[in-house]
């Protein structure tokens, strides 16, 4: 756990030195925050020379609905023309479909009230300056943005650190098999046979030496069930790295055993339910129904790549399934990156649920 450096607050090193930027009123009034309409671009951190982010936190209000996938986070590291950090600020901290939920784990947090305090602690080191940006791209009404970016200044660089990294990635829906009125429920969601992952929902590809240290995955099951069986899983993730990658060896470098085994729960959970390295933080209405979002954190067991790395996930067994997939995948690495986009603002927004399953279960 070399570049995680949480535990390093015991060492006097007077070589780092604090600071922060924030959205504080500075006529000293009350009005700490930022109001951004559509179009505009901020930039809430700009510093030059080596240093590291250690704490990020947001909070914000719209009265435009989805406004959380409207609201582009961007992250620059030394100088870079292209961001190594390109995510829908919702999403960037663990919960997606547009949506906040009160949550706790180690690296990040949604916290009371109803999840809308957005905290982030994975450190991003930087050696020749940072930036950090954000887009609004709501219809026409402000977004108001409270922040505070918590970071150190070093007399010195660090050898050895990569850039922090996260990339957000939606399929709506994902490409499954044709459904026929007489199809039994079993057979759509437990038959059929995959050996590749061509097909699969891409989470992640990258170049350079690295390592990946987690994902959130969002899915909207859009099925309705004939006889009860809407189980949206069943889907292995598959991590390709460097040579299995490169050459599309089969098996993968890793190879799991279904979607809820991936995220460490069993059988086809219900519960909502988080820790500090996996949970389920939406698990859907009934029979798996609406909007579902899981998180896993790959920090005390990252999948470090030294060329190339490649993650996917099926969407259901052999991917026959035809649901709304949307991930945030987070990784360091050296740099240069593979460049990476995102998809227009009217592509990002989330569907509408069936209005007679709105509401996860313990709602």
């Amino acid at each position: 756990m070399d570049q995680f450096e949480w535990f390093d607050f015991v060492r006097v090193d007077n070589t780092r030195h604090s600071r922060r930027s924030s959205s504080f009123d500075e006529t000293g009034g009350n009005r700490d925050r930022l109001s951004i309409v559509r179009g505009e671009t901020h930039t809430l951190l700009d510093v030059k020379g080596p240093g590291c982010i250690t704490h990020i936190w947001f909070t914000g209000a719209s009265i435009e609905e989805d406004y959380l996938r409207k609201l582009v986070l961007r992250m620059y590291w030394d100088g870079e023309k292209e961001p190594s950090v390109l995510v829908p600020v919702g999403d960037f901290f663990g919960v997606g479909h547009g949506q906040t939920t009160t949550y706790t784990s180690l690296p990040m947090v949604m916290a009371p009230r109803d999840g809308n305090g957005l905290n982030c602690y994975l450190p991003m080191p930087f050696s020749e300056g940072a930036r950090i940006e954000v887009t609004s791209e709501n219809n026409g009404s402000e977004i108001r943005l409270y922040y505070n970016i918590d970071y150190e200044v070093w007399d010195a660089p660090k050898e050895g650190l990569g850039r922090f990294h996260a990339q957000w990635r939606r399929q709506n829906p994902t490409d499954g098999v044709v459904e026929t009125p007489d199809m039994p429920d079993y057979v759509l969601t437990h038959t059929g046979i995959n050996l590749s992952d061509k097909g699969n929902y891409l989470i992640l590809e990258a170049e350079g030496a690295g390592q990946f240290i987690g994902v959130n995955l969002n899915i909207h099951n859009l099925r309705r069930s004939k006889d009860g069986g809407n189980w949206y899983g069943e889907g292995d993730e598959m991590i390709f790295v460097d040579d299995d990658n490169e050459g599309k060896r089969w098996p993968p470098t890793l190879h799991g055993t279904g979607t809820e085994d991936y995220f460490n729960t069993a059988w086809g959970t219900h519960e909502k339910y988080f820790s500090p390295f996996f949970g389920l933080t939406k698990p859907g209405g009934a029979d798996y129904s609406g909007f579902i979002s899981w998180y896993r954190w790959h920090i005390p067991d990252p999948v470090r790549f030294a060329r190339s790395i490649r993650v996917s996930i099926e969407h259901g067994h052999a991917n026959r399934l035809n649901n709304d997939y949307s991930s945030t995948a987070y990784w360091y690495q050296t740099e240069p990156h593979k460049s990476f986009g995102i998809l227009p603002v009217e592509e990002r927004l989330p569907r509408a649920d069936f209005p007679e399953l709105k509401g996860d279960l313990e709602d």
